[in-house]
């Protein structure tokens, strides 16, 4: 099974932290890949335009953000800036679909 995860935090995608799930805002299963990437694609053209900044990496991640979206993170005790971030699992992995 193929995820499509968009998720809001901290920090880029690509890093997985232990709490990652907590940040998920939308997960969509499909049983094709071909879905699964037409659907992470409408997802990252909408962001881009929505969006000033994007990096991607490992052909699996991409993150969005605007320089100035912050939001306050506890644990540091002060604004960090806020990523919009896309990434597609199979079997909980991640997977290449992006050509960077």
């Amino acid at each position: 099974m193929y995820e499509v995860i968009y998720m809001k935090a901290d920090y880029e995608p690509w890093w997985m932290f232990e709490d990652w799930e907590e940040m998920v805002r939308i997960r969509k299963n499909y049983d094709e890949l071909e879905e699964a990437v037409m659907y992470a694609n409408s997802i990252i053209n909408e962001m881009r335009n929505c969006f000033a900044k994007e990096k991607s990496k490992k052909g699996s991640f991409i993150a969005f953000w605007n320089p100035g979206e912050r939001t306050y993170c506890d644990g540091c005790d002060e604004d960090m800036q806020l990523y919009h971030g896309v990434f597609l699992l199979k079997d909980l992995e991640p997977i290449i679909f992006l050509n960077e």
